[in-house]
């Protein structure tokens, strides 16, 4: 479904994306992880559009991403959750749903609505401002918008940044239940919701992928407990 090749990404001749390659196929559910500095953010902003690479190629269902304008992106079916809550806060929560799936539904918007609601649990509170919810209810909102225009590419960046053990919890059931019709990438940092989600985890180092694996294989791999974890077990004996 994607397909990053040779990419880089310079700010002011220094490399946060250096020469990565990554392919999705379509149905995973994959988590990035990796310290800080490690290029997370910045990949992310990638498959998002929102930055263009100075070197390589990414590639969505064949067509060429970094061309794409924002508007495009949406409408090629990718749908995207950024760390900070992108919603409308004097608008309901019905409201800011039906905004999103208008612009790919239009006059079937409100089936989709309906079904959004349903998935993040909102419905009982879908005539409720959202500067009234509180900050996990706020990122379910924005969860549901993402999911009101149906898109075949989900990404999100830290959906479960502020949020309770409870919540993160209710996040992964619904993530996990999310990649039953759509592919999803997560950039996550929490890793007892990395362990929740059971998913394919892609390890950046430097700006390139240093391990993938499952989360077993990641935690056993040395090289990821050095530069990541920043020890190795002693030996023994």
């Amino acid at each position: 479904m994607l397909e990053a090749r040779g990419l880089v990404k310079e700010f002011g001749g220094l490399r946060a994306v250096a020469g990565m390659d990554f392919t999705l196929r379509r149905g995973e559910l994959r988590c990035l992880i990796g310290p800080n500095g490690a290029g997370k953010s910045t990949f992310f902003k990638l498959l998002a559009a929102v930055l263009k690479p100075t070197a390589g190629t990414i590639r969505f269902k064949g067509l060429d991403l970094p061309r794409l304008q924002p508007h495009e992106v949406a409408r090629a079916g990718i749908g995207i959750k950024f760390q900070v809550p992108r919603v409308y806060e004097q608008l309901s929560v019905a409201d800011n749903l039906w905004l999103a799936a208008n612009f790919r539904h239009g006059r079937a918007a409100g089936a989709a609505v309906e079904r959004a609601l349903a998935e993040i649990r909102l419905g009982e509170r879908r005539d409720a401002r959202v500067a009234h919810l509180s900050h996990g209810d706020r990122q379910w909102v924005e969860i549901g918008m993402v999911l009101a225009a149906e898109p075949e590419l989900i990404l999100l960046d830290e959906p479960t940044a502020g949020m309770t053990h409870a919540e993160a919890r209710r996040t992964a059931d619904l993530v996990r239940e999310i990649n039953r019709r759509a592919t999803v990438v997560v950039v996550e940092h929490d890793m007892d919701f990395v362990r929740q989600l059971a998913a394919t985890v892609t390890v950046l180092h430097r700006g390139a992928v240093l391990a993938e694996g499952s989360m077993d294989e990641i935690r056993d791999n040395a090289t990821v407990r050095d530069i990541y974890l920043g020890k190795r077990p002693h030996a023994r004996g």
